[in-house]
């Protein structure tokens, strides 16, 4: 059944909502470039996040990505060699080698939450506070419960 308004037809709701993602995405990395960081991309704040305070394996990272082992070595090896990330010896398991955030990784990644804060409330500058808190608010209602899912990564790759 086609939408009753033509003028706002179902498919610009997604599109829509992600502009709206982009946009702030797009003006978080331009300010974390400003700020010191202009190798951290959009997948990499995911992987900085599914690696966690205690580290994890390549394997494990790509289950949590919802991507492949491969994938998430590639990925691991950049955010090493731009130093973001480190590798070192599980001391659980010396068979088994922890991905870890380094310092640098969580200066990106205390700087990335302090930039959203300023997003958003320039949002609530242009849109009204009262607005922006009632499309979060509408957007919570309307996300499945468990909406902050680390395998967007593999979920938009297919």
């Amino acid at each position: 059944m086609a939408t009753a308004d033509p003028a706002r037809p179902g498919f610009q709701l997604p599109l829509l909502l992600l502009a709206g993602f982009r946009t702030l995405i797009d003006d978080l990395h331009a300010e974390l470039a400003r700020e010191g960081h202009p190798e951290l991309r959009p997948l990499h704040g995911f992987v900085l996040q599914a690696v966690g305070v205690d580290g994890t394996t390549a394997t494990e990272l790509g289950q949590r990505l919802g991507i492949s082992k491969q994938a998430a070595g590639k990925t691991v090896d950049r955010l090493v060699a731009v130093g973001y990330l480190e590798r070192v010896d599980d001391p659980q398991d010396a068979r088994r080698r922890l991905v870890r955030v380094t310092a640098r990784g969580a200066d990106g990644l205390r700087r990335s939450a302090e930039i959203f804060d300023r997003l958003r409330e320039r949002w609530a500058e242009t849109l009204g506070p009262e607005r922006v808190d009632a499309l979060e608010d509408d957007l919570r209602t309307m996300a499945a419960a468990n909406w902050f899912r680390l395998d967007v990564p593999g979920w938009l790759g297919g």
